[in-house]
């Protein structure tokens, strides 16, 4: 009996002795693997630092930066009624570039309102939606802001300003204007104006081209505030305003008036656009735009009774 319970032990012994060994071996090996990995890592780094291409450092020399902003301050105007001056610029306000004025009426008994009838950047015509009132007597410190975005899309650097002042009684809009003037702004400094000129793309699609006008489809897209929108590019090739209109407009044969006109200055092009609201098109079951027809027309906005520059029928398939 002795003898067995001896055995039995030795063979406990045996057993532990075995796992304890077994335990070991494991940890040695699990130590030779990460070993093997942490050097594998490490001939990993150097032959990937091996690969990185070997770049030289850049420096941005004043040539090649863009000009900077130099402006003294412009007067406009300067008379016995009233005043305008351009004194700084902030191509960086949160409103848009912008154009600081001071305003002065010099006038006893007259409220004048000071507006900007007509604006372009680089010959691109563009509305600062700029009026401002200012009492008998009185100066005003405003700010004329350039908001459009396509201005900002298309890299516009703002070289080329130039800003149609108007000056009347505020009281009395059938009084002849105190002043008019147009103003001509070089923020880079005058031999550095420039004027845009767009470059044409395999999608444009051109439907109006005569020597007054031309009217380019640029693209089309959904814009989440005024919906389904066709992108347009104006130019007038007159000598007078224009105005770009679209009347009898039909989508995938709904008749859908868009409300659409565009003045577009003497000699300028801008960036437009014609869209749709969501309502509209849910209203007349309209997921998916097939067709659009319309009548465009161009004509001199400062006289209506003259003859159309351009009016064309004009079918669109996005």
């Amino acid at each position: 009996m002795k003898k067995f319970l001896i055995k039995i032990l030795v063979l406990l012994m045996l057993v532990t002795l075995t796992a304890c060994g077994s335990g070991n071996t494991t940890h040695k090996e699990t130590d030779v693997t990460a070993a093997k990995t942490e050097t594998s890592v490490e001939e990993t780094d150097e032959a990937a630092a091996k690969a990185e291409p070997d770049f030289e450092e850049t420096t941005v020399t004043e040539a090649d930066a863009a000009p900077p902003v130099s402006f003294d301050e412009l007067v406009v105007i300067d008379n016995e009624a009233c005043s305008i001056k351009i004194t700084a610029i902030d191509p960086d306000n949160m409103w848009g570039y912008t154009l600081k004025t001071l305003l002065e009426n010099k006038t006893d008994d007259l409220s004048l309102m000071f507006s900007v009838e007509r604006a372009s950047v680089n010959g691109i015509d563009s509305d600062p939606f700029f009026a401002s009132e200012v009492s008998a007597g009185m100066k005003a410190n405003k700010e004329i802001n350039f908001m459009d975005s396509y201005l900002k899309d298309n890299g516009i650097d703002f070289s080329n300003i130039e800003l149609s002042f108007r000056v009347y009684d505020s009281d009395d809009w059938f009084a002849d204007d105190i002043a008019k003037e147009t103003a001509y702004v070089y923020p880079l400094g005058e031999e550095n104006a420039s004027t845009f000129v767009r470059e044409s793309q395999p999608d444009d699609n051109i439907i109006v081209d005569d020597e007054s006008a031309r009217v380019t489809v640029t693209g089309y897209g959904y814009d989440d505030i005024w919906g389904y929108t066709v992108y347009l590019y104006l130019e007038n090739m007159t000598d007078e305003p224009a105005m770009f209109s679209v009347d009898d407009v039909a989508v995938n044969g709904f008749m859908l008036d868009p409300f659409y006109a565009k003045e577009v200055g003497a000699n300028k092009v801008t960036f437009s656009s014609i869209s749709w609201s969501e309502t509209a098109f849910e209203e007349n079951g309209i997921e998916d735009v097939e067709s659009i027809n319309m009548n465009f027309r161009v004509y001199n906005s400062d006289d209506w009774l003259a003859d159309d520059y351009v009016n064309v029928d004009v079918t669109l398939q996005p």
